[in-house]
């Protein structure tokens, strides 16, 4: 009898607690996370930062400082995620499942999601139509996904960033996806705010969208709506887009990078523009690229990092506010596996699977509890700890809020 009241008594304090973790959740917007069957306590998707149009997934559109889960987004079925937009319009987030699937999230008023409306939403939801995805690319409004060598495309497409051989009227886009042109056998896909980029399996590199800036890459500075090769490049093994520069890594291990360059994002000891190729110097053993908004990132062989470009916030974490046209390693910085730019911070991914961030933090977006203008990092601050198991990092392309899954 004892023994029975004891078990009875025991059950009533296990019911109260998923009761009071139940009750906690309603009160912060999310459903509590299901441990059951999970080999970790906590397998969500985090985000942080600015959320006005619910692109932290959360359910809801307040702003979060600190990491917290997106709804109902594991870890675990996650393949990639991209986010897009800038900090005043159109920021939205989409993740490529390892079913091959895809689902986003955000502002919709371009139909960036690719659901078919331009009705936005703050928690993930199927893209309609996409499925065998093999990898996924995303703008400042607009979306690219990459199925059997061929590349798909939807949201804004006033420049022709969609590559479908239209161009939509000024503040309106294509909410569900259609064919890019004349492009197969891709192997990889990057996006620019209004450009896209396609790397095939020949090592050619194909270009298309806004040209202003010469960011496709071609010589001159007109804008296509369909896929036009960048002359000169052969052997090139990857690639990563900024805001209005591109850079891509060649098989001989060189580094080469187009387009805007007023801050210095193209890395070649200027401030000049260029619609065509140039080298990158004073870089050896780069193992991988990114680009921001307006600078540019490669990490090294040996997991150390080298940054150059605009450096306003001091999201390079050399330790100043000022601009680089050369590439200056991050002194301190050591194996790093994954980086992601955003507008004005940068995040990075660590061996021991902790995430560290710099820059701006205006909107939280550095992750660490703290938003205030004068709050910024020009070095790394701990966002989390070692054994997080996280493996990827997202930012927004040019927006305040961050990924780690």
């Amino acid at each position: 009898m004892q023994t029975a009241r004891r078990t009875r008594r025991r059950l009533r304090g296990v019911c109260g607690a998923v009761a009071a973790t139940a009750a906690l959740a309603v009160i912060a917007g999310t459903a509590a996370p299901a441990t059951a069957g999970t080999a970790s306590p906590d397998p969500w998707v985090y985000s942080w930062g600015q959320n006005a149009s619910g692109e932290l997934g959360n359910g809801s559109t307040v702003a979060q400082q600190t990491p917290g889960p997106v709804q109902g987004l594991a870890r675990e079925d996650v393949k990639s995620l991209e986010a897009g937009g800038n900090t005043t319009t159109g920021p939205f987030a989409v993740a490529l499942l390892k079913n091959g699937t895809v689902k986003s999230w955000g502002d919709n008023t371009f139909g960036q999601l690719g659901n078919g409306t331009t009705t936005a939403r703050s928690f993930p939801a199927a893209v309609a139509g996409l499925d065998g995805i093999r990898s996924i690319a995303v703008g400042c409004h607009h979306a690219l996904a990459l199925k059997n060598g061929r590349v798909w495309a939807w949201g804004y497409n006033e420049f022709g960033q969609l590559g479908d051989g239209t161009n939509s009227a000024k503040n309106t886009g294509v909410p569900r996806p259609v064919a890019v042109q004349g492009l197969d056998k891709v192997k990889a896909i990057a996006a620019g705010c209004r450009t896209s980029l396609a790397l095939r399996q020949d090592g050619t590199v194909w270009a298309w969208g806004a040209n202003a800036q010469g960011q496709l890459g071609n010589g001159n500075t007109t804008d296509r709506n369909t896929p036009q090769q960048v002359p000169g490049l052969q052997g090139v093994t990857a690639l990563a887009a900024g805001t209005l520069h591109a850079v891509v890594l060649t098989s001989d291990h060189k580094v080469k990078s187009w387009g805007y360059n007023g801050n210095g994002e193209l890395g070649n000891d200027s401030t000049v523009n260029s619609t065509s190729p140039v080298d990158v110097p004073h870089l050896e053993g780069v193992a991988k690229l990114y680009g921001g908004p307006h600078d540019t990132f490669a990490v090294l062989e040996d997991g150390s990092v080298k940054a150059w470009g605009w450096n306003a916030a001091g999201q390079l974490g050399e330790g100043t506010k000022t601009n680089r046209t050369a590439a200056v390693a991050i002194d301190g910085l050591t194996g790093v596996r994954e980086l992601a730019p955003g507008r004005d911070h940068t995040l990075a991914l660590r061996d021991d699977q902790s995430v560290v961030s710099w820059g701006a933090n205006a909107n939280g977006q550095l992750g660490n509890g703290n938003a205030a203008a004068a709050d910024r990092a020009e070095q790394p601050v701990a966002v989390l700890p070692a054994h997080s198991e996280v493996t990827h990092l997202a930012t927004g392309r040019n927006a305040s809020f961050s990924f780690a899954y």
